[in-house]
């Protein structure tokens, strides 16, 4: 089944408790080439993304960008700063000594001081490679199912261009006996003119004839190229150039201006499967 070289596919999946959104995207290359956007967490699993590319893309450059919807959830820890509750403590008691104050310091004062209680959040959860792999994966089948659609309807277009050269080429088939026979009326006129009423050798004439028949003769290449079409050769510009060179004809000619715009449009299209 063909496949187009460009494509579009996107993907989101639940990873480490976030939601990871990937975006991939292709477009004509000669080999497989990928440029990956990963953010920092995921740097880590670049070579495991690229294998995955790789194991659906043949050609065509990928790009991959890799977010967070939603980042995964931090733990909040509470942290204790010692130093400035046993801070809060002496000065309280220098209060106390100072002011001849009755009463003690109690935990929910202490607590309530700035600095001695601090709350953050803890470290990031660990990310699984398997999972940032599945939503590529996830990606890379709806890029790889957009791929198909328009693979398919390159192939469509091809058939269609090939049915043209066909057509063209019948004309050329329908054209090329006549054109013989042109020739070789002109050249008897020719030197039926040179000899201004004197005799013609009729067997030096029916031997010129003979090698200008040759020489103008196309059927091996329309053959040939007949051929290239069924197969869909890469021959066939190389056929439509020597057809062109011998024809000889307005009628042929045009056909084959006509034919080499046709190849044009299918090695373009050739370009654009992987």
């Amino acid at each position: 089944m063909p496949r187009s070289m460009t494509g579009y596919g996107v993907a989101e999946g639940s990873v480490s408790g976030g939601v990871l959104q990937v975006e991939l995207r292709t477009v004509n290359h000669r080999h497989f080439a990928a440029s990956l956007k990963l953010c920092t967490p995921l740097q880590q699993f670049e070579s495991a993304v690229r294998d995955r590319l790789r194991d659906e893309v043949a050609r065509g450059h990928a790009t991959l960008t890799a977010r967070w919807v939603e980042e995964p959830e931090r733990p909040v820890s509470l942290h204790v700063n010692l130093d400035r509750a046993k801070e809060v403590l002496r000065a309280l008691s220098e209060l106390k000594r100072e002011l001849d104050l009755k009463g003690e310091a109690d935990l929910a004062f202490v607590a309530r001081q700035p600095e001695v209680l601090t709350s953050g959040s803890g470290d990031a959860p660990a990310v699984e490679e398997s999972a940032v792999v599945a939503v590529v994966g996830a990606a890379l089948n709806d890029l790889v199912a957009m791929r198909i659609r328009e693979g398919t309807a390159l192939g469509k277009e091809l058939l269609v261009l090939l049915q043209d050269l066909r057509s063209h080429l019948e004309t050329v088939d329908q054209r090329a006996p006549g054109r013989l026979v042109s020739e070789r009326d002109r050249l008897q006129r020719s030197v039926a003119e040179l000899l201004d009423g004197r005799a013609m050798d009729e067997q030096r004439l029916s031997q010129e004839i003979a090698l200008l028949a040759d020489k103008l003769d196309i059927t091996e290449e329309t053959v040939r190229l007949r051929t290239h079409l069924d197969a869909s050769g890469q021959e066939m510009l190389r056929e439509i150039n020597t057809i062109g060179s011998k024809a000889n004809d307005a009628v042929i000619a045009q056909s084959v201006i006509e034919m080499k715009g046709v190849v044009e449009k299918i090695r373009e299209q050739l370009e654009n499967l992987e």
